[in-house]
Order: C-alpha cells, then structure tokens, then sequence
C-alpha cells in the first residue's frame, strides 16, 4: 500500500509487524511506528456502506458499464477456422530494393517469432516493474511503452 508519511512523502508498505511498519520512500527504507507518525493513505480509498448486493456483483457492474461505455466490448463476430487456411502456408517478404532477393519464412515459424516476442516484452516488463530504482512513474511509463507494443 501507498501511504504519505508528513516528514518523508510517499512510500510503499514493504512489511508491517506488531507495533513499526517497513516503508520504502524515495530516500531510502524508514522503520516507522503506523501510529505515532499519522500516516495517512496516499491513494483514493472507497468506502462501500448499506451495500445491499454481494460486492463480487457490484464490481461486476461497474466494470461491465465502464468496458460499455469506452467501446471495449468483444464483438460478437468471430470467423471460424481461420487458423486451418494458413496451415502449412508461408509468408512472403519483398524487399523495397528489386536487386535484393525475396525471403520466404513458413507461417509456424513467423507466429512463432510473434509470440516470443510478446513473451519477451511481459519479461521485461515484471523486470521492469520489480525493478528497486526505478519510481513509479517510471515503471508506470516503461510498462506502457511495453504494452503499446505488445498490442500492435
């Protein structure tokens, strides 16, 4: 959890023990009494109150509502065994100078190489977000880079 410290900012919970907390802040890991230092969240926090449905439905309806309202929703159109007519298949790569010679790569080995590529974008981005020097929004902004690219 995030919390705001009012000597050293915002830090990340790395541990909590009976009475100290370990708080990871931008200058280093502090030991803290949760108590004795206010701490106060560093995050929005919702209080759900009179809640008279199961909050597994709640939530449900709300993503459901948002994924509506921004156009996320699967289409129903799907076309069926598309994969079966490119079996055996080969891609074909023409250069942009006509002296070079054309490259053919078999269809397995081309979506091969796709999805060891995406496999190794998520890679890098745990690498990336487990990563101890790195600040949030670095981590945020590198893990967006890396998942624009993933969906292109």
């Amino acid at each position: 959890m995030r919390v705001r410290h009012p000597q050293y900012g915002v830090g990340t919970v790395k541990t909590i023990a009976e009475h100290t907390a370990d708080i990871r802040f931008e200058t280093g890991e502090r030991i803290v009494s949760p108590e004795a230092a206010d701490l106060q969240p560093a995050e929005a926090q919702a209080a759900v109150s009179g809640l008279e449905q199961p909050l597994s439905v709640f939530v449900k309806d709300i993503v459901r509502t948002t994924i509506d309202e921004l156009g996320l929703a699967k289409s129903d159109s799907t076309v069926e065994q598309l994969g079966i007519r490119w079996h055996k298949g080969r891609a074909v790569l023409h250069p942009a100078d006509p002296s070079l010679q054309t490259k053919e790569v078999p269809m397995e080995v081309f979506f091969h190489k796709i999805v060891m590529i995406r496999n190794n974008l998520r890679v890098l981005e745990q690498k990336i977000n487990a990563h101890p020097q790195l600040s949030d929004g670095e981590k945020s902004r590198c893990s967006s880079i890396s998942r624009v690219r993933t969906a292109r």
